[in-house]
């Protein structure tokens, strides 16, 4: 395991946008998250949390501060230096699933290995689709099967390249409330048998409450820090 923290953000700025439309996002964000945790990130909507999150993913650039991953900086990375970087250290999985439509659920868990030239891309695919229940749809479309089997197949994908940092951008938005459970359930399972650093935006007080850490944004600002969120949950309805 790499030294120092999974995570490290150091007064972090970033804008959107062009001249007159151009808005600060993110205002000098500090923070730290350790290995194998899970971090839950909330807030009201514009708050920054999803652009928060794309930045530590390596999809959004800072304009300034530090941004360090698994103890590589990637302030410095050219765009191909950050597609391996991602490609070997985070998985990343969206609301709306990201799935490729002309592949198979196989074909899409089996892309990012593909692309790191793994020999054994699809031999890996399959057990991770095995392990998400999908062993039965291997090779069905994306539109052959509901919201939650499609979630299940990106939940795989993310985590084919045993991925040191899996990020969930509202993973159950787009399901119903049973579904997203069992996505919720998966996701946690995965992280604590791997030990995996997990940070997801999410706007579920439950889910963010599942979490080790909760952090709220507000105004490209972190309002609020929590940490043993579970503890601070069962006191709270006790």
């Amino acid at each position: 395991m790499t030294n120092g923290p999974a995570i490290a953000l150091k007064d972090v700025h970033l804008s959107l946008g062009e001249k007159a439309g151009r808005v600060h996002i993110l205002k000098g964000i500090d923070l730290t998250i350790d290995h194998g945790t899970a971090v839950g990130l909330v807030g009201p909507s514009g708050s920054g949390k999803s652009t928060l999150l794309m930045v530590m993913a390596g999809l959004e650039r800072a304009d300034s501060g530090l941004v360090q991953v698994v103890g590589s900086e990637l302030g410095p990375l050219s765009e191909d230096e950050l597609a391996r970087f991602r490609g070997s250290n985070v998985g990343i999985i969206f609301q709306s699933f990201h799935l490729v439509p002309n592949m198979t659920a196989l074909e899409n868990v089996a892309v990012p290995l593909e692309l790191s030239g793994d020999r054994a891309a699809f031999d890996k695919a399959k057990l991770e689709l095995e392990a998400v229940g999908l062993g039965h749809r291997l090779h069905h479309y994306p539109a052959q099967m509901s919201g939650g089997e499609q979630q299940r197949v990106a939940v795989a994908r993310a985590l084919v390249v045993d991925p040191k940092i899996l990020i969930a951008d509202e993973p159950t938005g787009n399901l119903d409330e049973n579904t997203g459970s069992q996505i919720v359930d998966l996701m946690f399972k995965a992280q604590k048998k791997r030990g995996t650093t997990l940070v997801l935006v999410t706007h579920d007080p439950a889910l963010a409450r599942k979490c080790d850490r909760m952090i709220r944004v507000r105004s490209g600002e972190i309002e609020e820090d929590v940490s043993d969120v579970r503890s601070a949950g069962a006191e709270a309805s006790a």
